[in-house]
C-alpha cells in the first residue's frame, strides 16, 4: 500500500493580532535554538508590515529568555521599498529599530536590500542583491516570512505585474507599485521558494478575502501572487481570528 501523501500546509488561528504576535515569535525562538543545537546556522527572511512589526518587538521581548543566538543568525529580506535608507517606509529600518538592534545580531550577517543610496535604480538594486544572496546565501532560506495584501500581492509580487513571470532572476526591481512607495525591491518566487519553511502572517479582517484566495485549489498566481510561495518542507498560514475568518 502507498503511503498517503502530506500535505505540508498548515493552519494555525489565533483569536487576537497581539496573541498571534506572541506565538509567532516564540516559535521563531524555539526554531532558531533548535537548528543551533544541531549545529546550523539558521537564514531567515523577514517582512514587513504592522503584524511583522507586532512580531518583531515580541522578539526582543522573548529573546533574552530564549536560547536563540542571534550572533549566529543570517537575515535576509523578502521585499524592500526602494527608498532613502532613512525613511520610515523602511521594511529595513522597522525590523532594526523593533527589534534587531536590541539583540546582538552580528552585523555581517544581516543583509538589507539595496537602498537609493546604494544603487542607481530597482534594477540595479535586485542585480545586487541576487548576487549577494549567491555570495552569502545558503542555497535556501530556514524560514521566509511573508504577508499577503488585500489584493493578494506577496513581497512585491503584485497581481498581473510582469515580476510574476521571471524564473531566471533571484531578485527584480519593481516600479509604479499600486501600494506606496512606486519603487520598490523583491524576491522572485523561484528565490522565496527556495525555502524548508514559509511562514504567512496575517492579521485582520481586510485580509481574509486574500487568504481564502490564497490557500483554495487552483488559484492562478496571477490573480493571486500569495498562492504561489510554498516550503519544502512546511507551508504555515499564522492566522489571527479576523484574517481566518472566510475560510
Amino acid at each position: 500500500m502507498n503511503a498517503p501523501e502530506i500535505d505540508p500546509t498548515r493552519i494555525e488561528v489565533h483569536e487576537s493580532a497581539d496573541a498571534l504576535a506572541t506565538a509567532i515569535a516564540g516559535e521563531l525562538l524555539t526554531r532558531l535554538a533548535d537548528a543551533q543545537s544541531s549545529g546550523h546556522e539558521p537564514q531567515i527572511a523577514l517582512t514587513g508590515g504592522t503584524i511583522a512589526d507586532s512580531v518583531h518587538r515580541e522578539l526582543a521581548r522573548l529573546s533574552p529568555g530564549s536560547e536563540a543566538d542571534w550572533g549566529r543568525v543570517v537575515v535576509w529580506w523578502g521585499d524592500e521599498r526602494f527608498v532613502e535608507p532613512a525613511s520610515d517606509d523602511r521594511n529595513e529600518r522597522q525590523a532594526r529599530e523593533a527589534f534587531l538592534d536590541q539583540v546582538d545580531v552580528d552585523p555581517a550577517k544581516v543583509h538589507p536590500m539595496p537602498s537609493t543610496d546604494s544603487a542607481a535604480d530597482v534594477d540595479e538594486g535586485a542585480a545586487a542583491y541576487g548576487e549577494e544572496l549567491r555570495s552569502y546565501g545558503a542555497g535556501e532560506f530556514d524560514i521566509v516570512m511573508l504577508g499577503i495584501g488585500p489584493d493578494g500581492h506577496v513581497a512585491s509580487l503584485f497581481p498581473g505585474f510582469p515580476q510574476l513571470d521571471v524564473d531566471d532572476q533571484i531578485a527584480v526591481g519593481v516600479t509604479g507599485s499600486p501600494k506606496p512607495p512606486p519603487e520598490r525591491i523583491s524576491l522572485t518566487f523561484s528565490a522565496l521558494n527556495r525555502a524548508k519553511a514559509v511562514w504567512f502572517i496575517v492579521s485582520g479582517e481586510e485580509k481574509s478575502a486574500a487568504v481564502a484566495r490564497a490557500l483554495a485549489d487552483g488559484t492562478d498566481v496571477h490573480d493571486c501572487p500569495a498562492a504561489g510561495v510554498t516550503g519544502s518542507e512546511e507551508t504555515t498560514w499564522f492566522l489571527d481570528r479576523a484574517a481566518a475568518s472566510r475560510l
